[in-house]
């Protein structure tokens, strides 16, 4: 049994328009990791679906990531291999196109696991990657607009208003695309994201920790979206996956770690996506919308929904 599942985020769409392209968008991405995966490779399934996404700017990944609160793109990404535990992952890196890509080569071509900011992109250069602008007109427009908001009310410092600003503007939540594969013998998650809107400078979400955002072993793999704050302090990925281990199935194991997260830090907080050993498929989210779609042996068509 092979099988692959994507997700575009977790959190509220407010224009309803923008609802058909994110389910276009999440099963052209299955499909572009389903050709790969049919070729036998979990891990350039994953990259590719990925990049479809991160290629995307309906998504926050790659082209169309949202800005910090100086207008800049950070971007953070992961890639783990569960057999073997390899992993790579970037934070914090701008002007390349597919981070995703790039966090492979971390795991592929060095002995570390993650490399930041400056640092990731001159490991970017050297491996090839050439100056790309993810910035869109649309988010400069949020940003622009989101800034005046958070920066003229009231005395209390910005660093601590963005939790009411996403509380205001739920859709600024959908912050992370993600993917994870079965081959057969391999699992493989990975995970990318421009972050929070209006984040500080140099904050690092879930999505490159390890155990928090991404994770994968022998029993199963995991891709979180949401707030990553949130992730990172329940180790979620790994708690997830580690239900798995106990002998909760993938879609069960999904519900435990929302469950989990929705028990500590309440509602439209996060979403999740998995697949087991067995080729099982898992998702749950606490948030109105979360954009999945997967595919594996036996089925026609992608299953794409939000």
């Amino acid at each position: 049994m092979v099988a692959i599942i994507v997700h575009g985020g977790a959190g509220t769409i407010k224009k309803e328009e923008k609802i058909p392209k994110v389910i276009k968008g999440v099963k052209e991405a299955v499909l572009a990791g389903w050709k790969e995966l049919k070729n036998g490779s979990a891990l350039d399934a994953v990259e590719e679906a990925i990049k479809a996404l991160e290629d995307n700017p309906v998504f926050n990944a790659g082209t169309g990531s949202v800005l910090t609160l100086d207008g800049k793109v950070e971007m953070d990404a992961a890639i783990m291999m569960g057999k073997t535990l390899e992993a790579g992952a970037v934070a914090s890196i701008w002007g390349v196109k597919n981070p995703i890509s790039v966090a492979r080569k971390v795991m592929e071509k060095t002995d570390h696991v993650l490399l930041v900011g400056e640092g990731a992109l001159k490991f970017a250069r050297i491996m090839g990657f050439e100056e790309y602008d993810p910035t869109t007109e649309e988010r400069m427009r949020q940003w622009k607009e989101l800034r005046e908001k958070l920066l003229k009310e009231g005395t209390i410092p910005y660093w601590k208003r963005i939790s009411e600003l996403i509380k205001e503007y739920p859709e600024v939540l959908r912050s992370t695309v993600g993917a994870v594969a079965f081959d057969g013998e391999e699992i493989v998650a990975g995970t990318s994201t421009g972050g929070v809107f209006l984040k500080i400078f140099g904050r690092v979400g879930d999505t490159p920790i390890i155990g928090a955002g991404t994770y994968a072993n022998e029993f199963a793999g995991a891709s979180c979206t949401g707030l990553g704050e949130v992730a990172i302090k329940l180790s979620l990925a790994k708690t997830a996956v580690d239900f798995v281990r106990l002998g909760l199935s993938a879609q069960k194991a999904s519900e435990a770690a929302i469950e989990l997260a929705t028990k500590h830090f309440g509602r439209d907080t996060m979403g999740i996506i998995m697949i087991d050993r067995e080729g099982n498929v898992g998702f749950a989210k606490n948030t109105k919308h979360m954009s999945v779609a997967y595919l594996k042996d036996g089925m026609n068509e992608p299953f794409a929904g939000i």
